[in-house]
C-alpha cells in the first residue's frame, strides 16, 4: 500500500507552504478553549481573524446562531444582492481507480459503470442547455485510464458551445494539465479534500492516486497556476471531527485568497449520503443546525466568496440557506451517467443518492418566492 504522505511518480511538487500551514492551524484547533465572550467579539468585527472564524464554529456559538444568520444574511446581500446562481452537474464517466471506503465510484463497489462518448456527452449537454442554465459542472470517476485529460478536454470544448461557465470536479492534475483544460474552455475547479486528517485521510483511502494526501491538498493552487478563473473548496462532512475540518477548509481557503488575491473563491457544503450498496453511510453528528453554522461562519469570514448548497440536502433547507448563506444552487440533479438526454435508462450507476430532484423550473420558483432573483450567468465574454 502506498505512503500516503509521499508523491508518486508524475505527480507535481510545488514550492508551496500553504498545505503545512492549514495543517498546522488544524492540529492546533480545539473547539473546546473558545467562549460566549469569544463569539460575541467575532460578531462586533468588521473583518474576521481566524481566530474568529475558530470561534464562530466551535459550541460555544451554537446559542448565537440567530446572531449568525443575521449577520451572515447582510454579508451575502452586500456581497451578492438577492441574486442565486442555478447550474447543474454531469456526470461523463463512473469509472475510478480509488479504494475509498465510503464512496459509490469505490473502484471494488458492484456498480454499474459507464463512459460517455463525444455524442453522448453533446446530447446531454444540448438537454441541459433546453433548460435555460448556462453553467455546467463537469464530473467524473478518477480515472485517468478512463476519463484521461484529452478527454476531459473534449468535454470541455463541448461545453463551451452550449454554456457560458464550465466547472470541473474530477481527478487531481499537474498545472500544465489545468492549463490545457483552462484552453478547451474549464473556467474554475474543485476539489473535495474529503478530511484534513491525514491519519484518518489514510484510513478511509486505502489504493490509487487518491490515497496521496498532500497531492490532493495542493490542487487547487495548481489550478491557479494553470490559469483557472476560480477553485472551491470542500471538505466531506461527517467523514472525522466536522468542526476542524470546516476550520481547515476555512483555512485553506483564506490563504489561498491571500496568495492569489485576483482568484474567484468558493465553498461547498457536503454532508456525507448513503450510496449503492452503502445505504447505512449518513454523516456523523452533522445535523442541518450543524451545517448551517459552519455555512454562517463561512460566509463571515470570507463574504465575498461563493458558497454552493448541492442536492445532498433537503428542498427545504436548501431554499432555507439561498440568499442567506448559499449563492449557489443545483438544479435538475442527476450522479449518475447518461440521465438528461431523455432515455428511459440511465448508463450508469449514481455516486450518491440526492436528497432534492427538483427540476430547474421548481428550484426557480422556490427562489423567486423568495424574493430571490435566480440567475443563470453572470459573465460576459468580449
Amino acid at each position: 500500500m502506498e505512503d500516503y504522505m509521499s508523491y508518486l511518480p508524475g505527480m507535481e511538487i510545488i514550492e508551496s507552504d500553504i498545505g503545512d500551514r492549514v495543517l498546522k492551524a488544524a492540529g492546533e484547533y480545539d473547539c473546546t478553549v473558545y467562549t460566549a465572550e469569544d463569539v460575541k467579539r467575532a460578531l462586533k468585527s468588521e473583518y474576521l481573524s481566524p481566530e474568529d472564524f475558530a470561534a464562530l464554529l466551535s459550541p460555544a456559538a451554537e446559542p448565537f446562531l440567530e446572531e449568525m444568520a443575521v449577520r451572515a444574511r447582510q454579508e451575502t446581500r452586500k456581497h451578492f444582492g438577492n441574486s442565486v446562481y442555478l447550474f447543474t452537474p454531469l456526470y461523463i464517466s463512473n469509472y475510478c481507480e480509488n479504494n475509498c471506503i465510503y464512496c459509490g465510484f469505490n473502484c471494488k463497489n458492484k456498480i454499474k459503470r459507464a463512459k460517455l462518448d463525444s455524442d453522448g456527452i453533446e446530447r446531454e449537454m444540448k438537454a441541459i442547455a433546453k433548460t435555460g442554465l448556462e453553467e455546467i459542472l463537469i464530473l467524473t470517476g478518477e480515472s485517468r485510464k478512463m476519463s484521461d485529460v484529452e478527454y476531459i478536454g473534449e468535454a470541455c470544448k463541448i461545453a463551451s458551445r452550449y454554456f457560458k461557465m464550465t466547472g470541473l470536479e474530477v481527478y487531481p492534475m499537474n498545472s500544465d494539465d489545468y492549463a490545457y483544460l483552462h484552453s478547451c474552455g474549464a473556467d474554475y475547479v474543485t476539489v473535495f479534500q474529503e478530511t484534513y486528517n491525514p491519519e484518518k485521510y489514510s484510513q478511509l483511502h486505502l489504493g490509487g492516486h487518491k490515497r496521496i494526501f498532500p497531492y490532493r491538498l495542493n490542487a487547487q493552487e495548481r489550478a491557479l497556476m494553470g490559469g483557472m478563473r476560480g477553485v472551491a473548496f470542500a471538505a466531506l462532512l461527517g467523514l472525522d471531527d466536522f468542526r476542524r475540518d470546516a476550520f481547515a477548509t476555512g483555512m485553506h481557503a483564506y490563504l489561498i485568497q491571500r496568495k492569489y488575491p485576483m482568484a474567484e473563491i468558493s465553498f461547498s457544503c457536503p454532508r456525507l449520503r448513503p450510496t449503492i450498496n452503502h445505504e447505512e453511510i449518513n454523516p456523523r453528528d452533522v445535523h442541518e443546525k450543524q451545517l448551517f453554522q459552519i455555512m454562517c461562519a463561512y460566509r463571515i469570514f470570507m463574504p465575498f466568496a461563493g458558497m454552493t448548497i448541492s442536492t445532498r440536502e433537503s428542498a427545504r433547507f436548501r431554499d432555507n440557506v439561498i440568499g442567506m448563506t448559499a449563492t449557489k444552487i443545483s438544479a435538475g440533479v442527476s450522479t449518475g451517467i447518461g440521465t438528461h438526454d431523455g432515455e428511459e435508462e440511465e448508463k450508469g450507476d449514481n455516486q450518491f443518492e440526492i436528497a432534492d430532484t427538483r427540476d430547474v423550473t421548481e428550484v426557480c420558483a422556490a427562489a423567486s418566492a423568495r424574493g430571490l432573483q435566480p440567475v443563470m450567468n453572470d459573465y460576459v465574454y468580449v
